[in-house]
């Protein structure tokens, strides 16, 4: 019994240890069983198959309209649906680029995306620099009022936007989108976050090198915040180019078109497959854009402070 009892208090000190580290770790597996042979083989196979899942599940509609398109209207009409086309062909490619003009299309949506980007990034960097760093009279009440507009549904600013549209008589004019897309709350607030960010003691020194607000803006701010200006830029440009109901009311005019309306206003008349075509070809500069600047994303949303 003595050596029982003597054993009893050598291994009660590991359990209670044990029972700490489990209590401190409240996860589905404890650091102690990954850190075994069967706890981190379970751990990959979990993680390998979570990722491959969730990679198919949001690239299927992707790889599903890229196939579509190489198939005969019969094929991508039938049911059951074949994942795999029977005879692929990029004729339905041609037949959408001819029947739609998306040379045209893609040219008049770029045209609007990079103005409305130029504007935004014009209109919102002056702002949130002037909210964050001036400091002007009012401007907690002015934020507090820009961030009240954001809880404004988009469709009920669509009617009187609309109707200022045509008193300016901007109809069919490029100015249409560049205008409203360059006063965005949500872009500047994510800005003035960003600025508030840089320390003071940067902007004091420059001023006291007798730099102008300008100045301090162009060389200061502008390349400390090339994460968050890479946010902005992104949703911007994607934002335009989405963007159907509002293109649709305010650019009735088949040359002044963006693509979304336009493959909407044919969309009856063509085939299955073309329209399936247009989409694919109307979807990859937005899916480039993503891909080459996806890392801006998180940067940008993180970024918080400065380390120095």
């Amino acid at each position: 019994m003595i050596a029982t009892a003597v054993r009893h208090r050598r291994t009660r000190p590991r359990r209670l240890a044990r029972r700490r580290i489990e209590t401190q770790f409240r996860t589905l597996v404890s650091p102690h069983q990954l850190n075994t042979r069967r706890g981190r083989t379970i751990y990959w196979i979990v993680l390998v198959g979570m990722v491959v899942a969730f990679t198919a599940i949001f690239m299927f509609p992707l790889y599903w309209m890229v196939t579509g398109a190489l198939k005969a209207p019969e094929e991508l009409d039938q049911i059951p649906p074949t994942l795999v086309p029977q005879d692929p062909s990029f004729d339905a490619y041609l037949e959408a680029w001819n029947l739609l003009d998306l040379g045209l299309l893609l040219k008049n949506t770029a045209i609007y995306a990079v103005g409305a980007w130029l504007f935004t990034l014009a209109v919102d960097v002056s702002a949130a620099f002037a909210l964050s760093k001036l400091r002007p009279m009012f401007g907690k009440l002015i934020t507090g009022m820009m961030l009240a507009t954001l809880m404004i549904p988009p469709m009920v600013l669509m009617l009187p936007l609309f109707v200022t549209i045509v008193d300016l008589d901007l109809l069919n004019s490029p100015w249409a989108i560049w205008l409203p897309a360059a006063a965005n709350g949500f872009n500047i607030f994510l800005l003035k976050r960003f600025f508030d960010s840089i320390p003071r003691e940067l902007i004091e020194a420059a001023e006291m090198d007798g730099a102008s607000p300008a100045r301090i803006l162009w060389s200061i701010v502008l390349p400390v915040s090339r994460p968050i200006l890479g946010v902005v830029s992104i949703f911007t440009v994607v934002a335009v180019w989405k963007d159907f109901l509002y293109p649709l009311l305010v650019l009735p005019d088949t040359d002044s078109m963006t693509v979304s309306v336009a493959i909407n206003s044919l969309s009856q008349t063509m085939p299955t497959n073309a329209l399936t075509a247009a989409l694919v070809i109307a979807s990859m500069p937005t899916i480039v854009i993503f891909l080459f600047f996806q890392r801006h994303i998180m940067a940008g949303l993180t970024a918080g402070s400065l380390k120095g």
